[in-house]
């Protein structure tokens, strides 16, 4: 009985006891499992063919096919995921294929198609945010291969330079996804009006009204208004929507009579400039002599690097990418062919012009809260006014790119496009106390700005702002070095911008006491 009873307390003992050296196998067993279905799951996720079935760019998989990275030298097709997501074999691979994966199973499931802003996503600060640098250089290991042209030597060097700042589609947007309309170079013909008929002479104006100038020596023309005399006060209250501290207090301003161009200077009006003065500089990248006082002196624009019109069209569109300086010269230039005095508006003139005797927000009826309404029940029970739309171009109607003049309806004074489609270079130096130095409590007369500053001011918003930003009050600069963060130059272009696609200009013609 003793014995049966100490073999059965054996047998317990024996029954409690685990072989613990197989644990380890066991979770090396399961994991292996599990990192074998994942990868089997990566792998059949990560085909082309898988991605389209969710993706309806329209655009995506034609222009992924004409571009470099499908019918590549090597005889390599570069897939989708080997740009959209870090190198394999990173553990950030697979947690960034998890991420964008729920997001595209969601925009498929739940999106509207048809209410994607097609242009916008096609665009390079877009692109910057779903194409990772590592999945590029992860390919392209040798920046400076034997074959590399001297443009791209210096774009390299640049690019190792400014690597905190800059991404590889900085400079190469379109080798995912080509896009050949944004490949031209710039063209040397402006298309003019429909006549084709070359002006002799500028329009000779013999009294203060609005009246049609001509180009001499090109078919290219252009409307511009007659600006009265007048008072208004500028900037706007504290108490405003949206109000920055540049842009107080208000101060009254009175001014004398201009005439201001009812759109902004077009691609067909400085495309003549170009054509007229490209040949009397140098034909290379730039023109930057000095002279001995050290100002920067050029005889004529340079060409850009690509299409500076970004594929959108010119001819009546508004002309982008060119810098102040550029603009400067252009007034320069119209004032010698025409015989008149144009030059950029001052920012007094340009509010003044914008609000045409209005006093709100806009030049038009209503407020920020009424385009951009905030709170839980927007989109439930309330929609956003439309009115905006009928007289700019701006984030809500654009498709991220610029409009023709016929799109909107004038202000009071008969002007196109003041609020949005491109923001707009003045001739006034900028500070953020501008109105603050002005004198209180007295009329300032046709004031002209800081005596110097680092930066000009811009006014009136683009096809990039929202309607918070399109306040006729609202004041922003230029930004030189970000607008040329990819230009390798040294010293940078005169004349373009690499980085800023949403910056134009308008002009405005002096009124001369000698007319009636």
């Amino acid at each position: 009985m003793a014995t049966d009873v100490v073999s059965k307390k054996t047998q317990v003992k024996t029954k409690r006891k685990r072989p613990r050296w197989l644990i380890p196998y066991l979770f090396i067993l399961l994991g292996g499992i599990l990192f074998g279905s994942l990868q089997t799951a990566s792998e059949a996720t990560s085909s082309n063919e898988f991605c389209q079935s969710c993706h309806v760019h329209p655009h995506a998989t034609l222009s992924w096919k004409q571009g470099p990275h499908f019918d590549t030298r090597s005889g390599v097709v570069v897939g989708c995921v080997d740009c959209h997501l870090p190198p394999k074999g990173e553990f950030v691979h697979y947690t960034e294929k998890v991420r964008t994966g729920a997001r595209d199973v969601y925009g498929t499931l739940f999106t509207n198609t048809d209410e994607i802003n097609w242009a916008e996503k096609r665009g390079r600060d877009y692109a910057i945010s779903h194409v990772f640098e590592s999945a590029c250089l992860n390919c392209h290991q040798n920046l400076f291969p034997r074959d590399i042209s001297q443009k791209g030597l210096d774009a390299h060097l640049h690019y190792e330079a400014k690597a905190a700042e800059l991404h590889c589609l900085n400079c190469h947007i379109d080798v995912g996804h080509f896009r050949p309309e944004r490949s031209n170079s710039t063209s040397t013909t402006a298309s003019g009006n429909s006549t084709g008929a070359l002006f002799t002479e500028a329009t000779k104006v013999e009294s203060f009204e609005n009246f049609t100038e001509k180009i001499p020596g090109t078919n290219v023309s252009f409307e511009m208004i007659a600006i009265p005399e007048g008072a208004f006060q500028i900037g706007s209250a504290p108490n405003a929507s949206g109000f920055q501290k540049d842009e107080g207090p208000q101060r009254a301003i009175e001014l004398s009579r201009f005439w201001m161009s009812k759109i902004e200077v077009s691609w067909d009006e400085y495309m003549a400039f170009y054509n007229q003065t490209v040949t009397e500089g140098r034909s290379g990248d730039q023109v930057n002599a000095r002279s001995g006082n050290g100002v920067a002196v050029s005889t004529g624009p340079t060409p850009p690097y690509g299409n500076p019109d970004q594929g959108w069209g010119r001819g009546k569109r508004p002309a982008i990418t060119m810098t102040h300086y550029a603009a400067q010269r252009y007034c320069e230039w119209l004032s010698e062919v025409t015989g008149k005095q144009y030059r950029l508006p001052t920012e007094a003139e340009w509010e003044y012009a914008c609000r045409a005797n209005s006093t709100g927000d806009y030049f038009f009826p209503g407020t920020p809260a009424d385009f951009q309404p905030a709170g839980f029940w927007v989109g439930l029970f309330s929609e956003p006014s439309n009115e905006i739309g009928k007289y700019t171009n701006f984030r809500g109607n654009s498709g991220n790119q610029t409009a023709l003049p016929e799109d909107v309806q004038a202000n009071g004074f008969g002007l196109l496009h003041m609020l949005g489609n491109v923001r707009e270079f003045c001739s006034d130096w900028y500070h953020p106390t501008t109105y603050q130095d002005y004198p209180g409590g007295m009329t300032i007369y046709n004031p002209t700005g800081p005596v110097s500053g680092n930066n000009y001011v811009i006014r009136g918003g683009s096809y990039k702002s929202t309607p918070i930003d399109l306040r006729i009050s609202r004041r922003d600069f230029t930004r030189e070095a970000d607008w040329q963060k990819t230009d390798p130059q040294m010293p940078k272009s005169l004349w373009w911008y690499s980085d800023c696609t949403d910056v134009g200009f308008r002009v405005v013609c002096e009124y001369s006491v000698t007319e009636k």
